[in-house]
């Protein structure tokens, strides 16, 4: 004789989002920063943190560390292709950080206003309260607020 059990779909297990958990007047910030160095993109996320921590934000979550992308290129060392078959090997690693902020909007220039070192790029990307005015919206509306390169 074959048990029956309830067939629960797999979405049941997914996790479900959060509604409404903003106060008035805060936004979620993300800030994504990339560099091809290491040592200089740690060294803006810290300084990112210490200004966040300065200004007594509520919630800082970061820098959460997203996997390297490694770029490779292989190619003949040789200009005419005779001669032994040579090759060189070469790849670019880019490393990426995320920052999440909840804070007014104002506050984000007084901490985003450090010196960002050369070759770290930096996307911070807005929120709007859209969740808190209307909890049933599908999706809260993202505007990317400023795209910068550190010279």
């Amino acid at each position: 004789r074959a048990l029956s059990f309830p067939v629960r779909s797999p979405m049941s297990f997914t996790k479900k989002p959060q509604q409404g958990n903003y106060e008035a007047g805060l936004h979620r910030i993300r800030i994504t920063l990339s560099s091809r160095n290491v040592k200089a993109l740690e060294k803006v996320c810290a300084d990112l943190i210490k200004g966040a921590h300065d200004q007594r934000l509520m919630k800082v979550k970061g820098p959460v560390r997203m996997p390297t992308k490694v770029l490779h290129i292989t190619t003949r060392k040789s200009p005419c292709g005779e001669g032994t078959n040579t090759w060189d090997r070469f790849e670019m690693r880019i490393h990426k950080r995320i920052i999440d902020l909840y804070s007014p909007s104002d506050v984000v220039k007084q901490i985003t206003s450090i010196s960002i070192e050369p070759g770290v790029h930096v996307e911070v990307t807005i929120e709007d309260d859209a969740r808190a005015a209307a909890p049933a919206a599908a999706a809260p509306a993202e505007t990317p607020a400023v795209a910068t390169e550190g010279q």
